[in-house]
């Protein structure tokens, strides 16, 4: 009984709102029942009121009039929804999670198994993602240190969208410790709330003595198996700049499949081991692993119900039926109370996957939907926001984010799509003093470099008669006419002295006077003519200019989008970063 009183509650309390034209109704009728009856009485006797007047004013109406209102009462009550009791439902969600961690270490470059270890194992994941029709599954990655590439998503493309980026060099340090990629793999799997799960550890070599005590004392709870990556023979690792790889006393390096050490690591973590095949019987034989149901695994179960209370209003109607039998087909008021009953609504499912989506996760959906300026709203991530950032034209921002995030590629990138060349080539620079194997930077820095020389030549030939210079040249040449007149005029009083020191005619003096001052005339008439030539001479080179800027900006985007983007960049980035927080 104390659990009942602790638990009642209405479902919908909004439906007492009803009470206040109830009661509002009531008291009206009331008052006038009351009243009509008085103002009789006191003009015939009591006992001859029931049979003076239609409604009775008796105890017929009194009691039809008090059920009515009880009736009502009742029905707001069914409506409000009130319940005690909880109804257990199950609530079915697939808890089948799996964690792929993948070695990126130099050894899986090996190329006895053609194009090589590592482009066949991103292969088998994705052939993995997409026979694989239910349940979570997250990406890891580990050589000296382990990372997260997707946490545990329902989302498949996600994963997929990242594989072509995985290859060994976006890794910080080098190293094969698969220890740290198992010790992610139970981070993510407890991270989610998971006590039981999968995890597929992709690789051809493991160190038994580290990892086997891990899995012994921490494993546990989950299932670990095992897709051995490579072949018994071996062979050389290939070197970006040519060449094998060597060990300190200059062998060459042959990393052959370790069959046997595999297999017992796969035993000791309850799972199986799969060798790598030409065909995808390896995924089937490790999918039927991966469906195994989660109860026959050696763990807790685990039950998880959905709170739903039950709705005992409906116990209510049976006290109302009898009334409304009783005032059947009473009148058309009654008909519209009916119609204006609330109908019942439909209900419908939850969808769970959108409550465990992240702002990244949703921004990255809308990367793939080329929502660049939405995904760039929504990324927490820094460097995948200068991504969006980049991809929606935003360069002014991604320059700043690549810049904070140490990214010297994509911040030269961006800074060549701003045009800003010499600043793009000094990032460029950088790129390659940090990653001297980096070939998408030295393929970029070239361009750059062309281009630059390209726009100095373009400098150097264009013609003197800029119209920079010619201001320059006017005031030049205006103040040599001004320096010329005025030594005409300092030759013309010379001479004047020394003909009339000589005894010449006046006459002869005057005529020619008349002569200089005409061919002055001339000579300033002639100037407004030379400045209009030179003005169209101007306009013309302006006109020229400008061509010639359109098309310096035409050429700039043709070779602006001969510069690649390189996803695999990011990935390195974050790794980088991540590894030099850890202790």
């Amino acid at each position: 009984m104390t659990e009942i009183l602790t638990n009642f509650h209405f479902l919908r309390p909004y439906a007492f709102l009803a009470l206040a034209p109830l009661i509002y109704l009531a008291i009206k009728n009331y008052r006038y029942r009351s009243g009509s009856t008085a103002h009789w009485s006191t003009i015939c006797d009591r006992e001859l009121l029931p049979y003076l007047l239609e409604n009775g004013g008796g105890k017929q109406s009194t009691v039809a009039f008090w059920l009515a209102c009880g009736t009502a009462f009742l029905t707001i009550l069914a409506l409000a929804a009130p319940t005690w009791e909880r109804l257990p439902v199950p609530a079915f969600r697939n808890n089948a999670s799996l964690v792929i961690a993948l070695n990126l270490s130099e050894s899986m470059n090996t190329e006895d198994t053609k194009p090589s270890r590592l482009v066949r194992a991103r292969y088998k994941i994705a052939d993995l993602l997409s026979q694989r029709k239910e349940g979570q599954t997250a990406l890891l990655v580990y050589s000296d240190a382990a990372f997260t590439v997707t946490p545990l998503t329902n989302d498949i493309e996600t994963i997929h969208s990242q594989l072509e980026a995985l290859t060994t060099d976006i890794m910080p340090a080098e190293g094969n410790n698969a220890r740290v990629g198992l010790e992610k793999a139970v981070d993510l799997l407890k991270q989610a709330g998971l006590p039981q799960g999968q995890v597929l550890l992709i690789t051809d070599s493991v160190d038994l003595s580290n990892t086997v005590p891990f899995i012994t004392k921490e494993m546990s709870a989950y299932r670990l198996s095992v897709l051995g990556v490579g072949t018994s023979e071996g062979a050389p690792i290939p070197l970006p700049e040519g060449g094998f790889a060597k060990d300190d006393e200059g062998k060459i390096l042959i990393p052959k499949l370790q069959t046997t050490e595999l297999k017992k690591l796969a035993d000791a973590g309850n799972g199986k081991f799969q060798l790598m095949t030409a065909d995808d019987s390896d995924i089937k034989n490790l999918l039927q692993t991966f469906d195994v149901p989660l109860t026959e695994l050696p763990t807790e179960k685990t039950n998880s119900f959905l709170d739903q209370w039950d709705d005992n209003g409906h116990w209510l109607i049976l006290l109302i039926l009898p009334w409304a039998a009783w005032q059947f087909r009473k009148g058309a008021f009654y008909l519209a109370i009916l119609f204006l009953l609330p109908l019942p609504k439909n209900s419908y499912a939850l969808e769970w996957q959108d409550l465990w989506h992240t702002p990244n996760q949703q921004a990255q959906r809308a990367f793939q939907k080329q929502q660049f300026a939405q995904a760039a709203e929504k990324f927490e991530n820094p460097e995948w926001k200068a991504a969006a950032q980049y991809k929606a034209g935003d360069f002014n921002k991604a320059t700043e984010q690549f810049q904070q995030a140490g990214s010297f590629y994509n911040q030269g990138n961006a800074l060549a799509k701003k045009g800003q060349l010499k600043e793009a080539l000094a990032a460029y620079e950088q790129a390659i003093k940090e990653n001297p194997y980096d070939n998408d930077a030295k393929f970029n820095k070239e361009v750059v470099e062309k281009e630059l020389e390209k726009q100095k030549q373009n400098q150097e030939n264009k013609p003197q008669n800029s119209p920079e210079s010619k201001p320059q040249e006017n005031e030049k040449s205006e103040k040599d006419a001004q320096e010329k007149q005025n030594e005409n005029k300092e030759d013309s009083t010379a001479e004047q002295k020394q003909e009339h020191k000589a005894g010449e005619n006046p006459d002869k003096k005057e005529a020619q006077k008349k002569e200089d001052s005409a061919e002055e005339q001339k000579a300033q008439e002639s100037t407004p003519e030379k400045q209009d030539e030179q003005k169209s001479q101007q306009a013309k080179k302006q006109v020229e200019m400008q061509k010639e800027t359109t098309e310096q900006q035409q050429a700039n985007e043709q070779w602006l989008k001969r510069i690649p983007d390189d996803p695999a960049v990011l990935l390195k980035r974050k790794f980088k970063y991540q590894y030099s927080q850890q202790p």
